[in-house]
């Protein structure tokens, strides 16, 4: 997997956390650049954290995983993406007011960091497979979505939830057509 590639895998794992990063924009009566690098912090800190476990847990299993390692990162990417698409489309209302309080309660972020990279976890394991250098993943991934996380709470200040749901739809867009790519130039079908 090339740099091209694990650039856009970060991109779209940040996705979740751009989003909600620009929630809890939304309801800052002024841009407070302290919260705004505390929840970049949180929200890149564990999206970089999950691919490490997640990678671990797949170097376990590597032995048995190979002959269907292409399957199971396409089902992987394609199922997070997918899940991303889905929850685009079915935004519920009340999640977003609990977003938008003007406080930062660190709990709150915590849980927020843990639930947008979850899918992070999963993209680990596909690094397992794939033999992806960990170290260059992370950092991306973690510096990515530090920097989207930033820009978000910055965004949903300034110009309200506009770019939300748009975002979470490129995010799983990206995800899913990079699976794709793996699984077709696994069976040959792609030759890069």
């Amino acid at each position: 997997m090339g740099l091209i590639e694990l650039v856009l895998i970060a991109v779209g794992l940040s996705m979740d956390a751009f989003a909600v990063s620009i929630c809890k924009g939304l309801g800052m009566k002024r841009l407070d650049v302290k919260q705004a690098a505390i929840i970049a912090v949180f929200f890149g800190g564990f999206q970089g954290l999950m691919p490490v476990i997640g990678w671990a847990l797949g170097t376990g299993f590597q032995s048995y995983i190979t002959p269907v390692d292409h399957w199971i990162a396409f089902a992987l990417l394609a199922f997070i993406g997918a899940k991303m698409l889905f929850d685009a489309f079915h935004d519920d209302e009340e999640d977003s007011q609990e977003l938008s309080s003007d406080r930062l309660a660190i709990k709150e972020v915590v849980l927020l960091a843990i639930a947008t990279s979850i899918d992070a976890l999963a993209v680990g394991i596909t690094f397992a497979f794939l033999q992806v250098d960990i170290v260059v993943s992370v950092l991306l991934i973690g510096i990515i979505t530090f920097a989207l996380s930033f820009i978000g709470v910055a965004v949903g200040h300034q110009f309200g939830a506009r770019f939300e749901k748009p975002a979470s739809i490129v995010g799983g867009v990206v995800l899913i057509l990079i699976g794709l790519k793996i699984l077709l130039e696994h069976l040959g079908v792609l030759a890069l």
